[in-house]
């Protein structure tokens, strides 16, 4: 069973947005990343078990800018986390999910990523996410 890591929320501006949900949320961001081989700057909130993941485009043409421009600002994508996300790709793909890449990414958070084609999920884009390995502390 697959459980929800996080929610990830495409926002125009996220000084605009992470104000909006620090008040909403009654909680502070806790952190922020930039993922430059995505065009994406993020910033998280906690909320229970779950996180939010705000997604800021970092140039006029990345995937986030597009996706505004096509749907406006709101729901992006929920984030399952798996154990083995590569024994997990091959379960999808088993049951006929289409991947949108081959190879898992390394994505925020200190996930690997890998997100599966909307048209096969009811129009919903769904990321499948692993916490990589921590290094050893010094």
């Amino acid at each position: 069973m697959l459980e929800i890591d996080h929610i990830g929320i495409a926002v125009n501006s996220l000084s605009t947005s992470i104000p909006l949900f620090e008040k909403l949320l009654n909680s502070q961001c806790y952190k922020m990343e930039k993922i430059d081989s995505e065009n994406v700057t993020t910033a998280f909130f906690k909320t229970g078990e779950t996180k939010l993941e705000l997604l800021e485009s970092s140039t006029d043409d990345g995937i986030i800018a597009k996706y505004i421009a096509k749907k406006g600002e709101g729901i992006h994508h929920i984030a399952f986390e798996v154990a083995d996300i590569f024994v997990e790709m091959e379960r999808l793909k088993g049951e006929g999910f289409t991947l949108l890449s081959e190879q898992p990414k390394v994505g925020a958070d200190n996930k690997l990523v890998c997100f599966l084609h909307p048209k096969d999920s009811n129009s919903v884009l769904i990321e499948i996410c692993q916490t990589q390995n921590q290094p050893p502390s010094p």
